[in-house]
């Protein structure tokens, strides 16, 4: 058996693993014997020594010697099995809810008994609830203790601990013999200081009681770097790998400039630096024979559609057609508006598709971008589906694309795929977000994307002011809104939002809560034209009352969350969130950013509900204190973790097994390095780490 056929050893080599074992195993991922030693612990026992019962803090795991001096069943609200046990220290009890009459029997006065658990506070003093013991035997008495610390795995229904910790401590007698093979050449990982890879799975499985646990738990152990490392080689790999196989399509060279030129004679402002540079690079991108791959980031408000039009007009320029997809029509709509009023200047029509288009408007659009006489179209999930057909598709922009899953974006890509004399043809591709990507995010999931941040705010827009007020301060809140909104206001034109949240996922229930306050507000500002928008409307009673918010019909939008994305009032001032601590700082900062658009002085009020957590309160602070969404998604990331943050992980998603980006960010740049370094000079090796980590999912950031 050589080194690396670990990974072909099936889980049943090993004693007690039968088909029915080995079934419940593969809800773990675990399929073989690498597989097993790849499961590490998320935590450690320590039971290589005794504690004195008169010395038991509540809550700390401990071993614990001694007699048992009774073993009684009370019947009080709960039938339960006390068993009194003392050591000459003291004495304490032991508390079964669930038991036998046989284990009752054995708890014989005067033996023997070890125990390992938790104390916690009882109606009885420090109690152990359901703790493991071992009972001594008149032939054997009781085993040695443990001479190493003990693992606590992940687990499953129907795998426990002692079948796990079995099971891991056969597979490194495997190790032993045969260690797994080393992937990342040695002098590669010299410099680091790092122990081997059988080094680092015998320490994580079996760390001696003097070793730094907290190190280990931490992520700050050599051990722990060392298979930290060698993951994030992989997925680094995966992503160059990606990119190389997505640069080896052609693409059509787009590079017209001229209908742009027209758009900005006809714009009232001028673009600022960053939208400049940003289009610099689009174009640079586009008139290459091979596909641009980028992510352009954008804080809301900096202006990215802009840069998107820029880039739909060098296409169309060169004969070619254009798709802007958005994750909801809302935002699509918003998109449609802009390119609209841009673009039918220059004699361009914007073409609309979305599942509320009827069925003779559906087909007038399908036959148009069939005949090439549609230029650009504008729209959601529809622009995939089979009975969309491209005359000549160049470019592909996607909204928002953390809300589309992989096949999807997939698709839209294919809708524009020509086999020709040179190979395969796709269009380019521009990914557009207004959430700003943490970097070792942006590093491990867009890794196979160019990215371009559009870094500088239009000129005279001013900070948002944000206060943080208890739930407590909302009939000041409602009277401050009936000041600055009301028609007789000094102010002309000033208008406000105020959403409802609710912690459910329900657009039912979010539905209520804003009816609710739509009715409350009515009564309370008498004054004020107040609207109503939440998501289970229909889409055309929606876009109606958004556009009556829009032309200043109306001076108080009540909403869910619904106005996250694509909405754009100037004159709207003032926003208020309800129950404010039940969002995510990503969803904070994106309404937030419905206000800010105009060149008054504008306010967030974010209103909360006592008790604050924690996290709540941290949350509420960050968004206190910065309006810089690179800061705040910083914030959110270490917060959330990334696999929260990245939202519904859609298939093949990341999915790190062992690296944390954000405790491990420092080793992102030299795994970058490594992975590099071995596409040029150690390409042998790339696919058995692919195969090691990935498990096939090497396309998991494919867009």
């Amino acid at each position: 058996m050589a080194g690396d056929s670990l990974s072909s050893l099936p889980l049943s080599r090993l004693k007690g693993v039968g088909p029915a074992a080995a079934e419940k195993l593969a809800k773990l991922g675990l399929h073989n014997l690498e597989d097993l030693l790849f499961h590490l612990p998320f935590r450690y026992e320590d039971r290589t020594r005794i504690s004195p019962i008169g010395s038991l803090r509540p809550e700390t795991g401990v071993v614990i010697e001694g007699q048992v001096m009774a073993a009684d069943v009370i019947f009080g609200r709960r039938r339960s099995l006390l068993c009194k046990v003392a050591d000459g220290t003291g004495m304490v009890t032991l508390r079964f809810y669930h038991f036998s009459a046989a284990q009752k029997n054995t708890l014989e006065r005067g033996r023997t008994i070890r125990v390992y658990g938790e104390p916690r506070p009882g109606s009885a003093g420090l109690e152990f609830y359901h703790p493991e013991y071992q009972l001594d035997y008149a032939d054997s008495g009781l085993p040695p203790l443990e001479k190493a610390l003990t693992p606590v795995y992940p687990t499953t229904d129907g795998v426990s601990q002692k079948t796990l910790r079995n099971l891991t401590g056969q597979a490194l007698k495997y190790l032993q013999a045969h260690p797994p093979q080393e992937l990342i050449p040695a002098q590669l990982l010299d410099q680091s200081g790092l122990p081997s890879l059988a080094d680092a799975l015998s320490k994580l499985h079996n760390p001696r009681p003097d070793d730094p646990v907290n190190l280990l738990l931490e992520g700050k152990h050599p051990a722990v770097k060392r298979l930290v490392m060698e993951e994030m080689v992989a997925h680094q790999l995966g992503m160059l790998q990606k990119r190389a196989g997505q640069k080896a399509f052609h693409a059509p060279r787009l590079g017209g400039q001229t209908l742009f030129e027209k758009l900005q004679d006809s714009l009232p402002f001028n673009l600022t630096g960053a939208q400049k540079r940003v289009i610099g690079e689009l174009m640079g991108d586009m008139k290459q024979a091979h596909p641009m791959l980028r992510l352009v980031q954008g804080d809301v408000g900096s202006g990215k559609t802009l840069v998107a039009a820029a880039a739909a007009l060098a296409a169309i320029e060169s004969g070619y057609q254009v798709a802007l997809m958005a994750p909801t029509e809302l935002l699509a709509e918003q998109h449609r508006e802009n390119f609209h009023h841009w673009l039918a200047p220059l004699g361009i029509k914007v073409h609309w598709l979305a599942g509320s288009l009827g069925v003779k408007a559906r087909r007038e659009t399908n036959a148009a971008l069939a005949d090439g006489s549609a230029h650009i179209v504008v729209g959601t999930h529809a622009l995939f589906q089979e009975a969309v057909q491209f005359h000549r598709l160049g470019l592909t922009i996607i909204d928002e694309q953390h809300r589309f899953g992989v096949q999807q974006r997939l698709a839209l890509r294919e809708k524009g795929r020509e086999d020709n004399a040179h190979g395969i043809q796709v269009p380019h591709q521009l990914v557009l977000t207004a959430t700003p990507i943490p970097r070792t995010l942006a590093m491990s999931v867009y890794g196979d994307l160019d990215t371009s941040v559009i870094d500088e705010m239009p000129p005279g827009r001013k900070p948002i002011d944000t206060l943080v007020l208890p739930e407590s301060r909302r009939p000041q809140v409602i009277e401050r809104i009936n000041d600055a909104c009301r028609p007789s206001a000094k102010k002309k034109n000033t208008q406000a939002y105020w959403v409802c949240t609710l912690i459910e996922e329900s657009e039912e229930l979010q539905a209520q809560a804003a009816e609710a306050t739509f009715a409350e507000l009515q009564i309370a500002l008498p004054e004020l034209k107040v609207e109503l928008v939440h998501g289970r409307m229909k889409a055309k009673e929606k876009a109606e009352r958004m556009a009556r918010f829009s032309r200043g019909e109306a001076q108080l939008l009540i909403a869910t969350t619904v106005i996250e994305v694509g909405v754009d009032v100037p004159n709207a001032t003032l926003m208020v969130m309800e129950n404010a601590e039940r969002l995510g700082l990503a969803q904070l900062h994106q309404l937030r950013g419905r206000v800010g658009r105009g060149a008054e002085q504008s306010y967030c009020l974010l209103l909360y509900k006592n008790p604050l957590s924690h996290t709540g309160k941290r949350r509420l602070a960050v968004m206190r204190d910065t309006t810089d969404g690179f800061v705040i998604a910083e914030e959110d990331l270490k917060l959330r973790g990334p696999g929260e943050w990245l939202g519904t992980r859609q298939t093949g998603d990341l999915a790190f097994r062992i690296a944390d980006l954000v405790r491990d960010e420092a080793l992102m740049e030299p795994a970058k390095e490594i992975a590099n370094k071995l596409m040029q000079d150690y390409p042998q090796w790339i696919d058995p780490l692919l195969r090691r980590w990935l498990k096939g999912g090497q396309n998991f950031a494919d867009i």
